[in-house]
């Protein structure tokens, strides 16, 4: 990865290279979480079933480089769609910076320790089941803002 600046997660995500856009991510896993649109109302709701290539212990994609070729409709957030992603968590980086807020602590880039995601409770580790387990994923719907209340 390239160099990092300082405190780069307090510009415009505009300004960011490559390197630091990557680096902003918290690493909590919600976006490899699979989503169910209602046909009728565009309503968005979350599951804990996650995507076939994420660890599910760590929140973390098993072959994030290549992750294309396996999930063809996985999603490359960047620049131009972030604030067009209405199921982005409102804890996450991306959308934090893209309404011009600031991160929260537990990020990493703030308290220097990538566990504390998991500490404030914010992290899908260990707590999803991969889609290739899960079963009708009506039965697996989840409201993970009302689980951050706690922790944003």
């Amino acid at each position: 990865m390239g160099e990092l600046r300082d405190q780069f997660w307090e510009l415009p995500l505009a300004k960011l290279t490559r390197a630091e856009w990557e680096a902003l991510c918290d690493g909590c896993g919600r976006c490899c979480l699979q989503k169910i649109e209602d046909a009728d109302t565009g309503a968005i709701e979350d599951t804990n079933i996650a995507c076939l290539l994420l660890d599910t212990g760590s929140a973390q994609c098993s072959d994030y480089r290549n992750r294309k070729a396996f999930v063809p409709d996985c999603l490359r957030l960047t620049l131009a769609i972030v604030e067009d992603v209405p199921w982005l968590p409102k804890t996450c980086a991306y959308r934090l910076r893209a309404e011009n807020k600031p991160l929260h602590d537990w990020h990493y880039l703030i308290s220097g320790d990538r566990e504390t995601v998991k500490h404030a409770g914010v992290s899908v580790a260990g707590r999803v089941v991969s889609e290739t387990d899960a079963g009708p994923m009506e039965h697996h719907i989840v409201d993970w803002d009302a689980a951050d209340d706690g922790a944003a």
